[in-house]
């Protein structure tokens, strides 16, 4: 198992990290119980090995004026590899989506889209969405409000995990 590579000062620093990225390393440092310079050593480390991805500030859409969020379900007519890889980079390109996850089963991907307004989402949705090429189907579920969004991953799981596997 992968968190078993790391020591408990380690995941303690990736969860504080998770929940709060802009302390200052002396804060995390006194957080996570050890004094700042092996601290810092710890983080970049940490981030050599690909544990931390990056560090961004999460932005309020909807005070910004993106006023929709849409997860659609997307069904290929080819799930060839290079099929399915031209659609993720196309993902890419496009701004109005957000996420892009592969799935299994009946839908092939499923994709969190943010937009300003309806009209925006519906001329994203008919004139790229639908008509990208290997697109066989498009099904759309608007959010009325979410309950839980929540990044990263529980480390409180992972160390009841550890727990039990020592």
């Amino acid at each position: 198992m992968a968190g078993e590579k790391l020591d408990q000062i380690d995941r303690m620093i990736l969860a504080e990290l998770q929940a709060d990225g802009r302390m200052t390393n002396v804060e995390l440092a006194r957080r996570v119980g050890i004094s700042a310079p092996p601290c810092l050593r710890r983080v970049r480390s940490l981030e050599e090995q690909g544990y931390i991805r990056g560090y961004h500030a999460e932005v309020d859409g909807q005070m910004l004026g993106f006023e929709v969020q849409v997860f659609a379900m997307v069904r290929l007519t080819s799930q060839a590899e290079k099929d399915l890889q031209s659609f993720e980079r196309q993902c890419q390109d496009w701004p109005l989506v957000r996420e892009c996850h592969m799935l299994n089963g009946e839908i092939d991907f499923i994709l969190k889209c943010v937009a300003p307004d309806l009209t925006s989402f519906q001329r994203f949705l008919t004139g790229d969405l639908t008509a990208a090429p290997n697109v066989a189907s498009v099904k759309t579920s608007l959010v009325i409000r979410g309950a839980k969004d929540e990044p990263g991953v529980p480390f409180e799981v992972l160390e009841e995990r550890l727990k039990r596997l020592a």
